[in-house]
């Protein structure tokens, strides 16, 4: 797909991402322990990890430290899925007010032959001011996707001229200490995110 015809199709999805129940997915099976916006329970999901920001600068699981944090695996060339849930977590970080200076948006690409820091500089900005868009080396990206339970895989669409990514789609709480706290399932309104957030944070005032 051509790059610039690629930005307008994200930014048209991100103008209508409130109507996502429409949309085409696949998404993969929740880890066991967790429900739609529960809490983890007796899984062991997440960890450090070192990548590279959309400046070409380190990012590691210390610089979210102090912070909650969204995380979502998801590519730059997606059609539909990718830059609905961007839209659904910036849209939750508003609904959350003062409290959303509190919580950090993180993109994970889970295709790094395409995501380079470049790529995701052009395409972060589109969906929040303080999303941080993260890639690496393939084993880097795989490290960490299979450290959150993030399946992944390159396919071959005959509709597009350029392959697609199957994968899950879901978004990550990080409580302040890095610890994996919740999981959001694609499609989950703002509000209901938003409204685990809050609830977390006053019982852990």
């Amino acid at each position: 797909m051509n790059r610039t015809l690629h930005i307008g199709v994200v930014l048209l999805v991100v103008a209508i991402f409130g109507f996502g129940a429409w949309l085409n997915l696949r998404q993969g099976e929740p880890a066991e322990g967790t429900s739609t916006t529960g809490m983890v329970v007796g899984v062991e999901i997440g960890g450090p990890f070192e990548l590279i920001d959309q400046t070409g600068a380190t990012f590691t699981d210390r610089d979210l430290a102090g912070d909650y944090a969204l995380i979502y695996f998801g590519y730059t060339y997606c059609p539909d899925v990718c830059p609905t849930e961007l839209g659904q977590i910036a849209a939750a970080i508003d609904e959350l007010g003062a409290d959303g200076a509190r919580v950090r948006p993180v993109m994970i690409t889970i295709d790094p032959e395409r995501d380079t820091p470049e790529v995701l500089a052009e395409y972060v900005p589109l969906f929040h001011e303080r999303l941080v868009g993260l890639t690496g080396t393939e084993a880097e990206i795989r490290s960490v996707a299979q450290a959150y339970r993030v399946l992944f895989r390159k396919f071959e669409d005959p509709s597009y001229t350029d392959y697609l990514m199957d994968h899950s789609s879901f978004v990550y709480l990080l409580a302040p200490d890095g610890g994996v706290v919740g999981m959001f399932r694609y499609g989950t309104a703002p509000e209901e995110m938003a409204a685990a957030i809050r609830q977390h944070m006053k019982a852990n005032s």
